[in-house]
């Protein structure tokens, strides 16, 4: 699984060649496999940075590359991969042949700029994809362990009762995407249990499911003083557990609640009435936004949109749409 060990293995150091080598082929993304060598994350930037790089160094038939721009890469893409949850790389197996270009090489592929972590994201959630659920419980386990011990804003931290993780299968193909706990969840640790997690239970019902099928989390892990909304700051703070997160759980569908959920996965100011009723894209999961339960309870108009969204959603997961109830 990915995060469980004390320390690099320092013998490995010294045969960084090969990995080098696969680490400039994801840089391009151009390679069908991660670096066969046994580096931790944490580690490798130290080793990329002492590694003497070969002058004119070169993969087959691409162009030559100066040590300064190969060790920016390299590094640049350990940073992605550490970003998107992945703490340590396989070992080679042993006499597999080297990786090799899934294309042909080219000069634009040689002087291509590294690419940013939600794209390379992929490559990384390929490992993930082969843990088996236990693993991935237990890497989420973790996870929450490290959020619970978080202590990057200190506001929330003072105010908080305990952090609140998540809620529901970790091997769910459909994941709904809150704000933050507010009271009821801050005291429970579990998020939508209050009057919005109710309604949000019959939402799921509503749609021919059962809580205990979907996976539910929150933007933030900390209940913000008086329920008000995260600020900008502290929703980045928080987002590199939401990240590595959905990496693990690697839902095929998300939903978001409401303006702030929706705006902060997907990185934009639109307005949640202008993102809604149509799909969305993160790291290639298909996202569509929704109003918030609290919001539907104080406007019980737009509980009839909210039913439209998620007719579109359904239709998505190739699941029959449940009659209406009255």
């Amino acid at each position: 699984m990915l995060s469980v060990a004390a320390s690099a293995d320092p013998a490995a150091k010294p045969a960084i060649d090969d990995s080098v080598r696969n680490l400039r082929q994801l840089a391009c993304a151009k390679c069908d496999t991660l670096i066969r060598q046994s580096f931790w994350t944490d580690d490798l930037p130290r080793c990329i940075a002492e590694y003497d790089f070969p002058d004119n160094f070169r993969l087959q038939e691409e162009a030559p590359m100066d040590k300064e721009k190969l060790r920016r890469q390299a590094g640049g893409h350990i940073e992605s991969l550490r970003l998107a949850g992945v703490e340590w790389l396989p070992a080679p197996v042993a006499g597999a042949a080297p990786p090799r270009w899934t294309e042909a090489a080219s000069p634009e592929a040689a002087t291509a700029p590294l690419q940013s972590p939600a794209t390379i994201a992929p490559a990384a959630a390929a490992v993930v994809a082969e843990i088996s659920p236990e693993d991935k419980r237990i890497a989420l386990q973790l996870l929450a362990q490290e959020v619970s011990k978080c202590e990057r804003c200190p506001e929330l931290v003072v105010s908080r009762t305990r952090t609140v993780f998540a809620d529901g299968a970790c091997t769910a193909e459909l994941c709904f995407i809150g704000e933050a706990p507010g009271a009821d969840e801050d005291a429970q640790g579990v998020p939508f249990v209050g009057a919005a997690g109710q309604l949000l239970n019959k939402i799921i019902v509503a749609c021919g499911l059962k809580r205990e099928d979907v996976y539910i989390c929150n933007i933030l892990k900390c209940r913000p003083p008086g329920n008000r909304t995260p600020l900008p700051d502290e929703a980045a703070r928080c987002r590199g557990f939401l990240d590595r997160q959905l990496e693990l759980v690697r839902p095929r569908f998300i939903c978001a609640l409401g303006a702030c959920a929706a705006q902060n996965l997907l990185n934009t100011t639109i307005s949640i009435g202008k993102l809604r009723g149509r799909f969305h894209d993160y790291r290639g999961i298909p996202v569509l936004a929704t109003y918030h339960p609290a919001f539907l309870l104080r406007s019980p108009d737009n509980k009839k949109f909210v039913w439209e969204d998620m007719k579109l959603m359904l239709a998505k997961m190739g699941r029959p749409i449940p009659a209406k109830s009255s």
